[in-house]
C-alpha cells in the first residue's frame, strides 16, 4: 500500500509532497493524490513522478494515511464519499469479475489529516465515527517554500504514533508542533496561517513609503525584503526580547525613535490586535458550519 495519499492536489498539497519527496521521508512511489483537475493531476504526475487518480476512493483503498487538501466549502462531501464507502462492504468490480469480494476497508487501519481551515475535529467525527484517527492541522503558505510553520491536535481516537507521523510531514517543509486543546488552533489560524499576508502587507506598506520618499520602487521592495530577513534573523538567534530589541535600535532623539512615536499615536499594536481577531473568529465561524 502507499504510505501516504492526499485527497486534493493544489498548491499547498504539491508543496507537501515535494518537501515529503526532497527530504527522502517518503519515495514517489509512496505517495498517491487525487483532484478533479485533470491538469491538476497531469501536472503533479509529470513533477513528481507519483501516482493520480480522479477518484478519492482510489485514494482510500490505496493508502494507510489520508491527507484532506480539500477547500472546506468542499469538505462534507468528501466525507460523506468516504462514510460510504467505509460502509460497502465489497467493490462492485470485484463482485462482477466473480472474484472474491475484497475485504472491507477498516476504519482502525486509516489515518485521516486535515489541512481544511477551520474544519473541526468534531465535523470529521460526526461522518465518519467517534474513533477515527483523525489529526486536525493549520499550516501556512511559507511551506511551499520549506518555510513552514504548522500546529497539530489529534483526535481521541489518534495514537501519539499518529501525531508523531503528522508531525514529521510538516517539519518536511518547515516546523510544526502539537497542541492539546483544539480551540487554540483558532487564534493559531489568525497568528501564522493568515500571518503572512500581514507580512506582504507590511512589506508593501513599506516600501511604498519608500518610493513616496524618492526610492526607486525596485529598491524599496529589495530593501524592505532585507531588512525584514535580517531582523527576523537577528531576533531568532538574540537572547534578548523583542522589546530591547527595540530599544536598542531605537536611539533617543533618532530617527527610529520618531517612527515609533507615530506607530504608538497610529495604535498600531491594537490595529494588529483587531486583526488577529477578526481573523480568529472568522475561524470560529467556519468551525461552526
Amino acid at each position: 500500500m502507499k504510505k501516504l495519499g492526499f485527497i486534493g492536489g493544489g498548491n499547498m498539497a504539491e508543496a507537501l509532497m515535494r518537501g515529503l519527496i526532497e527530504t527522502r521521508m517518503f519515495a514517489p512511489a509512496d505517495l498517491i493524490a487525487s483532484d478533479v483537475d485533470p491538469a491538476r493531476r497531469l501536472k503533479i504526475k509529470r513533477k513528481l513522478k507519483i501516482d493520480t487518480t480522479a477518484d478519492n476512493r482510489e485514494i482510500l483503498r490505496a493508502a494507510r494515511a489520508i491527507l484532506f487538501a480539500v477547500k472546506p466549502q468542499n469538505i462534507n462531501e468528501v466525507l460523506d464519499e468516504l462514510a460510504r464507502a467505509f460502509a460497502a462492504p465489497a467493490t462492485v468490480a470485484h463482485a462482477a469479475r466473480g472474484a472474491r469480494p475484497a475485504r472491507p476497508i477498516a476504519l482502525k487501519d486509516r489515518l485521516f489529516i486535515s489541512i481544511a481551515a477551520g474544519i473541526t475535529l468534531g465535523r470529521f467525527m460526526a461522518a465518519l465515527g467517534d474513533r477515527a484517527r483523525v489529526v486536525r492541522v493549520m499550516p501556512n503558505a511559507p511551506a511551499m517554500v520549506g518555510q513552514g510553520m504548522a500546529a497539530l491536535v489529534r483526535a481521541p481516537g489518534a495514537s501519539k504514533a499518529d501525531e508523531a507521523f503528522a508531525l514529521r510531514i510538516f517539519r518536511a517543509v518547515g516546523d510544526a508542533v502539537a497542541i492539546e486543546d483544539e480551540r487554540l488552533l483558532d487564534a493559531v489560524t489568525a497568528l501564522s496561517g493568515s500571518g503572512p499576508a500581514y507580512v506582504y502587507l507590511f512589506v508593501k506598506a513599506l516600501a511604498d513609503a519608500g518610493v513616496t520618499e524618492g526610492l526607486p520602487a525596485d529598491l524599496a521592495v529589495r530593501m524592505a525584503l532585507k531588512t525584514l530577513r535580517g531582523a527576523e534573523e537577528n531576533m531568532r538567534q538574540s537572547p534578548l526580547d523583542a522589546a530591547e530589541l527595540i530599544r536598542i535600535v531605537a536611539s533617543p532623539g533618532g530617527t527610529t525613535e520618531a517612527a515609533l512615536r507615530k506607530f504608538a499615536e497610529s495604535g498600531f499594536s491594537d490595529i494588529v490586535a483587531r486583526a488577529l481577531h477578526a481573523a480568529a473568529e472568522r475561524s470560529r465561524e467556519l468551525g461552526r458550519g
